[in-house]
């Protein structure tokens, strides 16, 4: 995926500036598709030379105008073609797993573990945070349709994806430490 359809997908969601889109992608999609604010703004750019996007600007009081954007009928004619196309399933590529299979060549078993506990905290954090978003935006999720309920899910397979992560985790943790004391004897 480019960054430019999680763009059209945040714009269709609805229109906005281009800080505004960045604060969406730190509060929400971002999340699941990261981007800095200076990459957002020069995609933004390239869209609109594409005629992905058109732009409004906005004048306000004691500062610079705004531009907000939103979605044109080429913008909308791109996503539906993206949203049609087949993907690759995604695959595993994971830096920890390969510290975690390299640990015992490079003598390091007590800093990969370590770094192991680390990442199942960042993930403990991160759950947390999906789990205050999914009880503040989303109460009743069996009444959900449409749309909330498509943003309903993909905070779901979040959910999900740092619960197996953090099991994951806990695994390796206890599978290193029993064999940690096994070797030990």
């Amino acid at each position: 995926m480019a960054l430019e359809h999680a763009i059209l997908v945040s714009l269709s969601e609805r229109a906005g500036s281009g800080y505004e889109l960045a604060r969406r992608f730190d509060k929400s999609i971002g999340f699941f598709w990261a981007a800095t604010h200076q990459q957002i703004y020069r995609v933004l750019a390239r869209m609109a030379e594409a005629g992905w996007v058109s732009a409004e600007e906005i004048a306000q009081q004691g500062r610079p105008d705004k531009k907000v954007y939103t979605v044109s009928a080429a913008g909308h004619a791109e996503l539906e073609r993206w949203l049609a196309e087949p993907l690759e399933p995604p695959s595993f590529r994971d830096e920890l797993g390969v510290k975690l299979r390299g640990a015992e060549l490079g003598g390091a078993v007590d800093s990969v573990l370590k770094e192991v506990e680390r990442h199942r905290e960042l993930h403990a954090e991160r759950l947390a945070i999906y789990r205050a978003i999914e009880r503040r935006d989303f109460p009743a999720p069996d009444e959900l349709t449409g749309r909330q309920l498509h943003q309903y899910l993909v905070l779901r397979g979040g959910v999900l994806a740092e619960q197996s992560f953090m099991q994951w985790c806990d695994e390796v943790i206890q599978a290193i430490s029993n064999d940690m004391r096994g070797t030990s004897r």
